[in-house]
Order: C-alpha cells, then sequence, then structure tokens
C-alpha cells in the first residue's frame, strides 16, 4: 500500500494531523466560550459557565445592540481604519526602500546599520512612551491627541520588523535580475519601482498583515496620545466594562463586533502572509 504524499511531495503524516486538530480545537474553545457569553444576559452569565447556557438558558441579543450604541462603537470603527491604514502603509513604503538598499547596494557600515535597526526590535514599546510624551506633548511638536502621532509610534516600532521581513525577502530574489537593470541603464529608482517591488508584493502583504492586526487591535498607544472623541474601537470596548466591571456583558459583545474588520483583512491576504514569511525564511 502505497504511503499518500502531499503537494510538496512529503509524505503525510497522521501524528501531525491530529496534533493540528487537537491543537485547533483547543484554540477555539475560548473564543467558543467567548462568543456563547455574548449572547447571555449578565445575570445567567453571572450564575453559571458557558458550558450550561445550552441547557439552562439566558440567551438574549441585547448586548450587541448595547455595545454598539452604549459606546459609539461606529465612530470607534471609523477612527480605528484612520489610524491603522497610514499606520501600515507609511512603515511598509520607506522600510522598501531601506530593505533595497541594505540588498543590492553597497555602501560603508551597512552590516552595522542593519545590525542596528534589527536591536530596535527588543526594545518594548512600554520603555518610550515617557519621552514620547515629552516629545508630542504641549512642551514639545504639541500633536500629542492627534492621529499623526499614533502614525508616527506605530511607523516607529513597526519598521524594524519590516525591513528585516522584506530584507529577507528580497535577498532571495534573483540578482542577476537586477544586474541586468543595472546593463540596460536603469537607476536604482527604476530598478526598485519596476523590478524588485512588484516581486516583493507578498513580502510585503505579508507585513502588512500583521501590522494592521497589531495596530488595530492596540491599546496603549491610542489610550495614551489619542483624545477621548477621536479615540480607537478598542478604547471605546475598554472602556464598556467600566471601573467595577458592570459592563462585562457588553464587552464580549462588542469584541466580537470589533473584530469583524481585521478577520476581512486576514481572510482576503492569507495567502500573501504564508508566501512572504516563508519566502524570507530560508535565507539572511
Amino acid at each position: 500500500m502505497s504511503q499518500r504524499l502531499m503537494k510538496d511531495g512529503r509524505p503525510v503524516s497522521p501524528f501531525s494531523i491530529v496534533t493540528m486538530v487537537l491543537l485547533s480545537i483547543l484554540w477555539t474553545i475560548p473564543t467558543l466560550g467567548l462568543l456563547v457569553t455574548s449572547f447571555r444576559t449578565r445575570d445567567a452569565a453571572a450564575a453559571s459557565g458557558w458550558w450550561r447556557a445550552f441547557t439552562e438558558g439566558g440567551w438574549t441579543t441585547a448586548n450587541y445592540s448595547g455595545a454598539w450604541n452604549g459606546s459609539d462603537l461606529g465612530t470607534g470603527f471609523i477612527n480605528s481604519l484612520v489610524v491603522a491604514i497610514p499606520a501600515t502603509i507609511i512603515p511598509i513604503m520607506f522600510a522598501a526602500f531601506a530593505a533595497y538598499a541594505f540588498t543590492f547596494m553597497d555602501f560603508r557600515f551597512k552590516e552595522l546599520f542593519f545590525l542596528l535597526i534589527i536591536a530596535v526590535m527588543v526594545v518594548p514599546i512600554q520603555v518610550a512612551f515617557q519621552p514620547m510624551l515629552d516629545l508630542f506633548g504641549p512642551r514639545g511638536l504639541g500633536i500629542s491627541g492627534q492621529y499623526i502621532a499614533t502614525w508616527i509610534l506605530h511607523t516607529g516600532f513597526g519598521m524594524p520588523l519590516c525591513i528585516y521581513t522584506l530584507r529577507n525577502y528580497m535577498s532571495t530574489l534573483p540578482r542577476s535580475i537586477v544586474e541586468s537593470a543595472k546593463i540596460d541603464g536603469c537607476s536604482h529608482y527604476q530598478t526598485f519601482w519596476r523590478l524588485v517591488a512588484p516581486m516583493s508584493i507578498p513580502a510585503m502583504a505579508a507585513f502588512a498583515t500583521l501590522q494592521f492586526l497589531w495596530v488595530w487591535n492596540d491599546l496603549l498607544v491610542a489610550k495614551l496620545f489619542l483624545k477621548s472623541e477621536n479615540t480607537t474601537v478598542i478604547v471605546k470596548l475598554q472602556q464598556l466594562l467600566g471601573s467595577q466591571g458592570q459592563g462585562a456583558e457588553l464587552l464580549t459583545a462588542g469584541a466580537f463586533i470589533s473584530i469583524i474588520i481585521p478577520m476581512l483583512v486576514f481572510v482576503l491576504l492569507q495567502r500573501f502572509m504564508i508566501r512572504g514569511m516563508t519566502s524570507g525564511a530560508v535565507k539572511g
């Protein structure tokens, strides 16, 4: 009896299949519990676990209307898009040029500069909050509370990983194409836009997916550097809970409302994400 093979020619592993199924179930159980709780009344959720809802009842849809109307999630969605879209595009725009330079150009201290950029990845974002509050506040640039403050922060902390990802991906591209472009008289600018950038779309889409999800789910930056009138949907969800946890039933419903757009982004870009992350993982 011949062994079943996958598309890449490797044999199918029953152990891996069973392991992945079990891990998927374990990962899904908390999400299922949150979903069930979002459809239960406050008293029912406090009286018993979510797994008993199927026998004890206590179902309601009022949590979703309460979450949507109680904290103005519609405005929060718009604010989150205004923050997340530029904070995703800007780091990719700058990091793509830097990655091209680190891959295809020769200049002094190139490896040292690349090492310094990668070292920034290990710096926690929390250590920058105090100096950034001073820089963006009234004693500095005076932009705290505006969208541009969050764009700058997310760009600064997202670019090191973006440069690292794109540089690793570009290093897998055939250098003969770039050398042929140089022979034909193309400048670095033309080579980047006509050859390297189109071929690097999978890696850019991979980072765009991760960056969008990170920015969308961010709480600290939005809470510290935005005002209450232009804050994001995640901050509005946190405000649903209240100081004494009196809005817990609304929080679960609001959480599922807030994941609609991230889920759409992930579903649309997941094939690019897999290609981009795996292509640059085998060569530095």
